[in-house]
């Protein structure tokens, strides 16, 4: 294409301005083309494929601005100068080439140059890497936000003014309240994780840190047999009765504190098996409670404690009121007490028919004086009957009661009666606390329907025990609690259980 086409062809795409450069551009090259190869022709076609290049080039850049391409073209004529000025150069020699610039190629220069000094320095780059979780950025400064109206002072310096001052060698301050985090991070560990400095104490050595877990294994039944067939990788814990039998026991070991409870065992009937019930609830107490429990008979004609306990004692409760001055240790009160087969102690009544004094009040008091000095828990066998002179001192001091019936019609009535008798001397207060134990230890071959009797009860009570027939209790003699039927085991330790429970109330 000739130069006059070119023109043409620019004036109609509508680029005057790149046309003059193209001018410029094609007479460097008609002064540079003799010292290449000296061909004219081959010049001016090279010149021509160039030019038509510049053509496809500029059109659709044919909107940039003149400030770009003036630019460009003073690069152009520069370079030009100096391979025209320096005559030894490598362009006067003949067959070297020559570098030539079009307009596209000075504008995209332009460009390069343009975004190079935007480019950030690789510094301020590396401080912009996200930071660990949990920690601030690079450069971050804890501020309080700026009021309406408040002019932001020199310390209100933005994160881009600390990264470039770090990016010109400063070096980058602590963030503030960075250390505060690490200790808020560090006061998050457990105590039990983290040891003190320096030696331990003795005190540190427990066992539960030196003595591994182990799961216990099952007391009986098919579960245990597993168990050991096994070799103790199959577990599956004890059944559900056994695990409420130890809930059981738990509630009888509860403390009591440190005062002495009074408890006795009422009747207003004889021959219902009132003695039976206090062995059988002191036993219960004693043997699952760490503290002392002693049963009192109270009676004053004569009582049968003593008989239905194993152990015998050479002295009394007459004898310990008559010598309750001399005795200042427990070991002293033990010669008056009886103990055999069971952590139970017994403090039995006069059996001796020539004594003509009745155990009455004052002897209560003054034995039960010296009980609670050593034991925990006193239950008294009380006489037949509401009216006689022990009573008064034995509801005085007591903190719960246990009302005995049989299961008979008239037992059943004259039960209930002594709970209006109660109410009616101003206990109510015990009748609250008070547990009826229906004993049917005698037999139950009778028609009397003992459910009925419960449910009477269960109206005037909040507790009511059954203990159930057995050919152990039913001999009449000294009772041991392991030849007792497992039921009858059962209703001792709930009736024991319920005391400790309204004791602890």
């Amino acid at each position: 294409m000739t130069e006059e086409n070119t023109h043409q062809h620019d004036a109609a795409s509508g680029a005057p301005a790149e046309a003059d450069e193209r001018d410029v551009l094609a007479e460097t090259e008609g002064r540079e083309a003799p010292a290449e190869a000296g061909d004219p022709a081959e010049a001016q076609a090279e010149t021509g494929g160039d030019e038509a290049g510049a053509d496809r080039d500029g059109e659709p850049q044919a909107s940039g601005s003149g400030a770009s391409v003036e630019t460009a073209a003073a690069e152009v004529e520069g370079k030009v100068g100096e391979a025209a000025d320096d005559g030894g150069s490598e362009t006067d020699e003949p067959g070297a080439p020559v570098e030539v610039v079009t307009v596209s190629d000075a504008q995209d220069r332009s460009s390069a140059g343009s975004l190079a000094a935007l480019t950030m320095p690789q510094s301020v780059v590396g401080n912009l890497v996200p930071p660990e979780p949990g920690r601030p950025p690079a450069g971050y400064v804890l501020r309080a936000p700026l009021t309406a109206g408040e002019v932001p002072s020199e310390d209100h310096a933005t994160v881009g003014d600390q990264a470039v001052g770090q990016a010109v060698g400063e070096s980058p301050a602590e963030p503030a309240g960075a250390a505060e985090a690490t200790e808020h991070r560090g006061e998050a560990v457990s105590e039990r994780r983290v040891r003190p400095a320096g030696p331990e104490p003795a005190s540190s050595l427990t066992s539960d840190r030196l003595i591994e877990k182990a799961a216990v294994p099952p007391i009986g039944g098919w579960r245990l047999w597993l168990y050991k067939l096994t070799f103790g990788y199959v577990n599956l814990g004890d059944s559900d009765a056994v695990r409420i039998q130890r809930a059981l026991e738990h509630r009888i070991a509860t403390r009591l504190g440190d005062r002495t409870r009074f408890v006795p065992v009422l009747s207003r009937k004889g021959g219902v098996g009132k003695t039976t019930v206090t062995t059988l609830l002191g036993m219960a107490l004693a043997g699952l409670r760490e503290d002392r429990v002693i049963a009192l008979d109270a009676n004053p004609d004569r009582g049968t404690l003593s008989d239905r306990n194993p152990g015998r004692a050479n002295f009394t409760a007459r004898n310990l009121v008559k010598e309750r001055f001399n005795v200042d240790s427990f070991a002293q009160l033990s010669a008056y007490t009886a103990r055999e087969g069971s952590r139970l102690d017994v403090l039995a009544s006069d059996a001796d028919p020539m004594v003509a004094d009745a155990f009455d009040d004052g002897d209560y008091r003054a034995v039960t004086e010296v009980l609670g000095r050593y034991y925990s828990i006193v239950l008294t066998d009380s006489g037949t009957g509401m009216v006689h002179s022990v009573m008064r001192g034995t509801l005085d001091q007591a903190d719960a009661v246990v009302l005995v019936s049989g299961g008979s019609v008239d037992e059943a009535r004259l039960a209930s009666e002594t709970l209006s008798w109660l109410e009616a001397h101003g206990r109510d207060d015990l009748v609250k606390k008070a547990i009826v134990v229906i004993n049917m230890a005698a037999g139950d071959g009778t028609r009397v329907d003992i459910d009925e009797i419960e449910e009477h009860f269960r109206t005037r009570v909040a507790h009511v025990i059954r203990i159930p027939h057995d050919r152990h209790l039913a001999e009449g003699s000294q009772i041991e609690f392991r030849k007792l039927r497992h039921e009858t085991r059962r209703a001792a330790n709930e009736l024991a259980a319920l005391v400790v429970d309204e004791l602890v109330s």
